[in-house]
């Protein structure tokens, strides 16, 4: 008997915990909104229901496969730890679609809200005209504390016609923004993986935070992962104002070139951002006019590291580093300090095809600018092909003065630069620099002073192959007589693997392959 009051007691106290959670449907052909929402048979027809509704900690937010809905979807409640709230679907088909149409600056707004998982959704928001701040969704969050749990997994967002001008404010598929002048407010546990992001302008998955390091009060935890973002002039993924944001096996290609010359972007990058890792993504056919590189680490951000990528035939080139020198060292910009860019490949970047008098051809595979400290690019390839026009830039590493000061303290090591023309460095006011280690071979107009240099073949299994996906990687391992092998210098926290997923133990080896 005792046992029986005992496993009743745990019983009840389990169904307390859950809250009485619900399972509601959403069905906009054969839905009521004076039903239930209970059962399929008992489903609701309407958005406008669904945002009169205040969700309880693990109910489930299910619509239909194959339906359309047009409007808002804004949904209500707070979730827990052990029960969150989640929208997906039910039944075979296709994803439930939601249709904004343009009518406000989102299809999908989760505000003050958390622990909740939105999956399965296709999500468009396309007006008669493009306007600024036009989005798929918005995840926002303000005078709000802690806000935890936020994922959002497997949807298609497209067709988002937002301004093409960052300072209107632009237009993306995705924007999460933090803020609060009472309450400090930021995100913890934010996740945003498996989505198909294409045909969205400006941007791809960009975000708002406390960037002035006098408020520091950084996001924690922000996973982006495993997306694919075509057919997206501008910013692919951005995270401003984190803590440990991790971003990687994110595909961004065939970017239109439809951004005017005034407009900056780049691939994936940090904007006063700390202990960002940035890896195994690959960003191709960026055709922005300025800037336009894959990858960037950019203004006050710390201890950034961008591994294991593969970026190509983007028109800016391969990398940035920045920070401006107007507003360093003061309680706003702290500085970009201790950038750490190793295992990467970069093959055929720097293809800006304009005029040279517009001068947005500027295009050096690798651009630092600013006063950016303690920058180390080491044991990556950088294939510089033939280039297909005279404007073309062909240098290789740039340094200038943005804001004024000039970088300091850049360590470049067991790279191999590869050129099929005459290739170039161009540095003035830079100081600090040094090149050790590093592999040149090809056509140089001229090269950094390297005392440990090769200036030999480094026998790559196929210094010619070309396309998309890592597979293409394999290429540039190297073969076993490869003078490469065991020449570079070692590199203490060096992560610990080469690209390929090869331990880093013994000698090191110059490039992305270790023996």
């Amino acid at each position: 008997m005792r046992n029986s009051i005992f496993l009743a007691l745990i019983l009840l106290l389990i169904v307390s915990c859950k809250g009485g959670s619900q399972q509601y449907y959403v069905d906009s052909d054969n839905g009521d909104d004076s039903n239930s929402g209970r059962s399929p048979e008992k489903a609701w027809a309407s958005l406008e229901k669904v945002n009169s509704m205040e969700f309880k900690a693990g109910d489930q937010l299910l619509f239909k496969s194959g339906t359309e809905f047009f409007g808002q979807l804004e949904p209500k409640g707070i979730g827990t730890g052990e029960a969150p709230i989640q929208i997906n679907r039910y039944g075979e088909g296709k994803n439930p679609a939601i249709h904004g149409n343009g009518e406000d600056l989102h299809t999908l707004l989760l505000h003050n809200v958390e622990y909740w998982e939105v999956r399965n959704l296709e999500i468009t928001n396309t007006g008669k005209e493009r306007a600024a701040g036009r989005r798929g969704v918005i995840v926002k969050a303000e005078d709000f504390g802690d806000c935890h749990h936020i994922i959002l997994d497997s949807l298609e967002i497209h067709h988002v016609n937002g301004s093409l001008v960052k300072s209107d404010g632009g237009g993306s598929a995705i924007l999460w923004q933090n803020s609060g002048d009472s309450v400090k407010t930021r995100f913890i546990g934010l996740q945003i993986t498996n989505c198909h992001l294409h045909h969205c302008e400006r941007n791809g998955i960009n975000s708002r935070g406390y960037t002035n390091r006098k408020e520091w009060h950084p996001s924690l935890n922000v996973v982006v992962r495993n997306n694919l973002l075509e057919q997206i002039p501008g910013d692919g993924i951005v995270p401003i104002g984190t803590e440990g944001a991790l971003i990687e096996y994110n595909v961004m290609r065939d970017c239109p070139d439809i951004l005017s010359h005034e407009e900056a972007a780049a691939g994936i990058w940090p904007w006063s951002a700390d202990n960002t890792i940035i890896q195994f993504n690959e960003v191709s056919g960026h055709k922005a006019k300025w800037d336009g590189q894959g990858f960037d680490s950019d203004w006050n951000c710390q201890n950034t590291i961008i591994q294991y990528n593969y970026s190509h035939d983007n028109y800016g080139g391969f990398l940035l580093v920045c920070n401006n020198g107007s507003n360093v060292r003061t309680d706003r910009n702290i500085g970009t300090t201790n950038t750490i860019v190793r295992y990467n490949v970069s093959v055929n970047d720097g293809i800006r095809p304009y005029e040279t008098e517009r001068r947005s051809w500027f295009a050096p595979t690798i651009h630092i600018s600013g006063p950016v400290e303690d920058t180390k690019i080491y044991n990556n390839v950088f294939i510089i092909p033939e280039k297909s026009l005279e404007e073309n830039d062909r240098t290789v590493v740039e340094m200038d003065n943005w804001g004024g000061p000039w970088p300091e303290n850049t360590f470049f090591a067991n790279n191999i630069v590869y050129a099929d023309e005459k290739a170039d460095f161009f540095f003035d006011g830079d100081k600090g620099t040094q090149f050790t280690h590093n592999c040149f071979i090809g056509h140089f107009e001229s090269l950094p002073a390297d005392p440990a240099a090769i200036f030999e073949d480094p026998q790559f299994v196929d210094v010619s192959a070309r396309g998309e996906g890592f597979e293409v990687l394999k290429n540039f391992m190297l073969q076993k007589t490869s003078p490469c092998k065991d020449a570079g210098i070692a590199i203490e926290n060096n992560g610990g693997q080469d690209l390929f997923g090869n331990p880093l133990e013994g000698k090191t080896t110059i490039g992305v392959h270790e023996f």
